[in-house]
């Protein structure tokens, strides 16, 4: 097994893309781009809390974390104050969580 994840880039993304409509990659680049560029310009609005859901597929959130006025430094024991912050979360759609349900056995 493994140690190491698999990773899928843009470019895997433009070309599976491609494929599935039929289309020629260089045709496709422009619209994931400009896709990922509006996710991006969305998901970094000044709100506290957002979300993105895209049907059969997933929910993009951003939620505003709390303080932690006394957070440690695991190397030097230091007690710190961390400031809130926004984080991001996905949580995926019922086809992509079926998909997920699948015995691990079979992906060997």
């Amino acid at each position: 097994m493994s140690s190491r994840a698999k990773t899928f880039t843009k470019k895997d993304i433009v070309k599976t893309t491609a494929n599935n409509l039929d289309l020629k990659i260089h045709d496709i680049e422009d619209i994931v781009d400009g896709v990922f560029q509006s996710l991006r310009e969305i998901l970094t609005q000044d709100e506290k809390e957002l979300r993105i859901e895209i049907r059969n597929f997933g929910v993009f959130e951003v939620k505003q974390t709390k303080a932690k006025p006394k957070a440690r430094n695991p190397r030097t024991n230091e007690i710190v104050y961390v400031p809130p912050r926004r984080k991001t979360h996905f949580k995926p759609g019922m086809l992509i969580k079926d998909a997920l349900k699948k015995s691990v056995d079979k992906l060997k």
